[in-house]
């Protein structure tokens, strides 16, 4: 009888070991477990001695082996482990501060021509003209690098036509390249065409901002061998990338 006993208590005890799962983690330790799921990352599995107990997440990366109730047993390969350690990259977004940005809106305004330049476009094209004349435009900006400092390397072409008040048609075309810094001063210098003939234009100006919208505000002067112009131009444009 003691026989017996001794026996189904060997049975009984073999039964219960076999019952449960074994985790064997890298560093040795040995857990008496009962697992539940695998993933890519984690195993999860609850306490034997507490069946109804929390769900346990442990990265994939710790484990070893399992060694399960039914005497398989399951090696987590070193290409799993180097799957759960490996990083996740974001992909990479280019700041907008280092994107080319676009700035192009309508300008007007009006210009002051020197006595002399407008003695001159008399003489040569007879048109005569006041020397106050107003300005309807469109400047085309591009903004070509940014620095840390926030200074700002610029392009910009501002086709112009004057006159009109006056029944007047006077085009004129200016491009530029310039430099505007983190608080919006800017300025700029470059050839200007118009029926003065060739020549050079120097400009400078700010630029205010107000619910995304951009106000720029420039002063130009276009000196030449036949006098000079001094322009004022106003406008609004908003950020295109």
């Amino acid at each position: 009888m003691k026989k017996l006993f001794l026996t189904l208590s060997a049975m009984c005890a073999f039964m219960l070991c076999q019952a449960q799962d074994i985790l064997v983690k890298r560093n040795g330790d040995e857990l008496q477990v009962k697992v539940q799921e695998i993933t890519p990352l984690l195993v999860k599995y609850k306490r034997f001695d507490n069946l109804e107990g929390p769900m346990i997440s442990v990265s994939k990366a710790e484990v070893f082996m399992i060694r399960y109730e039914n005497g398989t047993k399951e090696v987590l390969n070193e290409a799993a482990r180097s799957a759960a350690n490996a990083p996740v990259y974001q992909p990479v977004q280019v700041p907008q501060e280092q994107q080319v940005l676009k700035l192009s809106g309508p300008r007007v305004g009006f210009t002051v021509l020197s006595e002399r330049y407008a003695d001159n476009i008399i003489e040569e094209f007879g048109r005569d003209i006041n020397p106050f004349i107003t300005q309807f435009g469109w400047q085309f900006e591009t903004r070509i690098f940014t620095l840390d400092s926030g200074m700002s390397g610029l392009f910009e072409f501002v086709p112009l036509v004057g006159g009109l008040e006056q029944g007047k048609f006077l085009p004129s075309v200016s491009g530029l390249i310039g430099l505007r810094t983190a608080k919006g001063f800017e300025f700029g210098v470059g050839p200007n065409v118009s029926l003065g003939g060739a020549g050079l234009v120097m400009a400078i100006g700010t630029n205010f901002q107000s619910q995304g919208i951009n106000f720029p505000v420039n002063l130009a002067v276009a000196p030449s061998k036949d006098g000079a112009r001094f322009s004022l131009l106003f406008g609004f444009n908003a950020r295109k990338y």
